[in-house]
């Protein structure tokens, strides 16, 4: 049971009836007005049960509460099954018994208790249509309306001035209910209307229990607001009209309802002396979201047909108006778990790629970053392979104004020419075999973001003169495509190759080299910032305990002086990996140098390392010729694995192929 806050209290309170099916009439409490509860007809809250005395109990606001008063009646009123002695403080959801009578407290229509009994409620829904067709005859029905004639007749090109009218007022409630921001504010706003556009003198919505089944009974009807001109109690309809509506779809006009017995559960209704009633179905389509009730009490001014069809065209825009809302806050609510899964993602981002060291390298390297990150210039970030280039772009983004727009990355080394243009600018349906459908390119993916390409100077030319246009402000159109596309894109490119040689020897543009190398950043191999090795090492460890589970508290100090003393020539990548084989391995809970899972192949390379040349040994060789031997010792090294190689040398594989070719160099017989 939930406690009722003094917020709460300060709007209006109901009380509701239980029928043995449903909570089905509904009495609004108002604060200054006692409502008292009896069998004497001049109460306020009539009950037709023998248990109940004359003057039985009395409901009241007191103090910022809502209290129940039980009046020294005969049999005892009851709160949750317990007697109530002197003033007790109604909370929300709690149950008045009185005899075979039971009334819930509740603050708001929108927060109804759950029902006693729901075995009554699948007895009761089981046994509906029987009941309805074996033993209650139909009620006395004057019209029945499924379209309204205003809005059916769709050749007729002069209406009537009334149905004009009607259209007009319909169009006005339509703007009223769109502006509505609940179903409590949708619902107040179509009983307001049909209370002035109709003689009704009491309305009703009521709307399908969310887990009732597809075939809808009386039963599973909520009354979620009212409205009555004279402060009376809500009343429903018959069980045996509602039926009827539920399973026509039919808006029906009913009269002389006062002496159907069912209306007489829940009294003093016997004043309100019904002598019409309109029951239309609140739906669009196939399924009924409720219904709408209406009742008139003055003999002299009945509800018609013309209110029949007005209230049957208002039950209809308010099962869209219904739809929409719905669709609305299931967007809203989306939208909200998507704030929050990207917020979670934003702060498993700043743990997971941030920056760490703080030698004097890095200290430099941050501040720039800061520096250059504020502004929208392209950025070339260049260093070795595995120093973590792509991590100082993640970066340079989140850290910039485009930190709420995407970060795309591509390697160009990864890619052919057309696979690549393909990828950057995208491509038509049809536009190439296998071009099944469009693809949307890395640039406008990247639209009002950041993207990043990694080993750009592997692009080749004809892409580079494409890409250059699109960094000097044209627009590109797709593989395959007419319409221009244009984009707001920052590039931060990253490379490992001497992009000044390139320039030289034809390889690269020397404008396209203009237009990415506006900021530069540096990006240190790892043997020339040791002091980050020891907090490297700390983070990864605890990323990968975290991450399997182990029991690994630390290093123990000769580990860290065999960490601080490799030269690591995969940088920052070889460490993590070292670190992550190490913590798989281990099996003591503090790791030892012996632990340590050093790669046997760097290893290797690095004992093999060549002295640099001194004087003695120097030979005139250009730097092309330099580094077609490296590449021919390592392929001989790695007995011509291609992939080995291309670790060893810190390149892709297809780099690695590209310069085999530029060099004319194949495996020997």
């Amino acid at each position: 049971m939930t406690e009722m806050s003094n917020d709460e209290t300060n709007h209006e309170a109901f009380l509701l009836s239980w029928d043995g099916t449903t909570w089905r009439d509904v009495v609004r409490l108002r604060q200054g007005q006692v409502v008292t509860v009896g069998r004497s007809a001049a109460n306020k809250l009539v009950l037709h049960d023998d248990a109940c005395s004359r003057n039985h109990c009395e409901v009241f606001h007191s103090a910022g509460d809502w209290k129940v008063r039980d009046l020294d009646s005969r049999n005892g009123t009851l709160v949750n099954e317990q007697p109530v002695s002197g003033d007790l403080t109604l909370r929300l959801g709690d149950v008045v018994c009185i005899g075979q009578c039971r009334l819930a407290f509740t603050t708001s229509l929108d927060a109804q208790p759950s029902l006693p009994d729901e075995g009554n409620i699948v007895a009761e829904r089981e046994t509906s249509v029987a009941s309805y067709s074996t033993a209650h005859e139909e009620p006395p029905i004057l019209h029945r309306s499924i379209v309204p004639q205003f809005l059916a007749a769709e050749d007729n090109l002069s209406l009537h001035s009334n149905h004009e009218q009607e259209i007009a007022r319909l169009y006005r409630l339509g703007l009223e209910m769109g502006a509505a921001e609940s179903r409590q504010q949708l619902t107040e706003v179509v009983l307001q209307n049909l209370a002035a556009e109709t003689v009704a003198d009491i309305s009703a919505v009521l709307l399908v229990r969310p887990d009732a089944p597809e075939s809808v009974a009386p039963a599973d009807l909520l009354v979620v607001a009212y409205d009555s001109r004279k402060d009376l109690p809500y009343r429903r309809v018959s069980d045996n009209l509602s039926r009827v509506v539920l399973s026509s779809r039919e808006a029906l006009l009913a009269r002389d309802i006062e002496d159907d017995q069912q209306l007489a559960v829940f009294d003093s209704l016997g004043e309100m002396r019904a002598i019409s009633v309109i029951c239309a179905p609140i739906h669009c389509d196939d399924r009924v979201r409720g219904l709408v009730h209406l009742y008139a009490t003055n003999p002299d001014n009945a509800l018609d047909k013309h209110d029949l069809e007005y209230t049957l065209a208002v039950a209809r825009q308010l099962a869209l108006a219904l739809d929409h809302l719905a669709e609305r806050d299931a967007l809203k609510s989306g939208l909200a778990q998507a704030k929050n899964v990207n917020k979670s993602l934003r702060q498993h981002f700043d743990s997971e790629f941030k920056l760490i060291g703080d030698s004097a390298a890095m200290t430099d390297l941050r501040e720039k970053i800061v520096l250059i990150a504020e502004t929208h210039a392209n950025v070339l970030i260049r260093g070795e392979s595995g120093c973590g280039k792509e991590l100082i772009a993640r970066n340079i983004h989140f850290s910039s104004p485009r930190r709420e727009g995407p970060f795309v990355c591509l390697n160009c080394a990864a890619l052919n020419e057309n696979l690549l243009e393909s990828e950057l600018f995208g491509h038509e349906k049809g536009a190439f075999t296998g071009a099944s459908d469009r693809k949307i390119g890395r640039f406008e993916q990247a639209h009002q973001g950041t993207l990043f390409l990694d080993e750009v100077g592997e692009m080749s030319t004809a892409i580079q003169a494409k890409f250059l246009r699109v960094l000097e402000g044209h627009s590109f159109e797709r593989i395959g495509g007419r319409k221009p596309i244009d984009v707001d894109v920052r590039i931060v490119a990253a490379t490992n190759k001497d992009l000044e040689e390139a320039v030289e020897g034809g390889d690269f543009r020397k404008d396209l080299y203009f237009r990415l190398h506006v900021a530069e950043l540096i990006a240190r191999p790892l043997r020339e910032r040791p002091d980050d090795i020891p907090h490297l090492a700390d983070f990864f460890l605890q990323k990968f305990v975290e991450k399997t589970g182990r029991v690994i508290s630390g290093y123990t100090e000769d580990a860290r002086k065999l960490l601080a003393s490799y030269d690591w020539p995969g940088n920052v990548r070889e460490l993590q990996n070292t670190i992550e084989r190490t913590v798989i391995l281990c099996r003591n809970e503090v790791i030892r140098g012996t632990d340590v899972q050093l790669s046997s192949f760097s290893s290797r390379l690095s004992s093999q390392a060549t002295l640099p040349p001194t004087a003695a040994n120097y030979h005139e060789m250009s730097l092309g010729d330099v580094e077609r031997d490296h590449i021919l010792a390592t392929l001989d090294f790695t007995d011509w694995n291609k992939s080995q190689a291309a670790q060893i040398l810190g390149i892709e594989r297809s780099t690695l192929d590209r310069k085999l070719k530029r060099y004319h160099v194949s495996r020997p017989e």
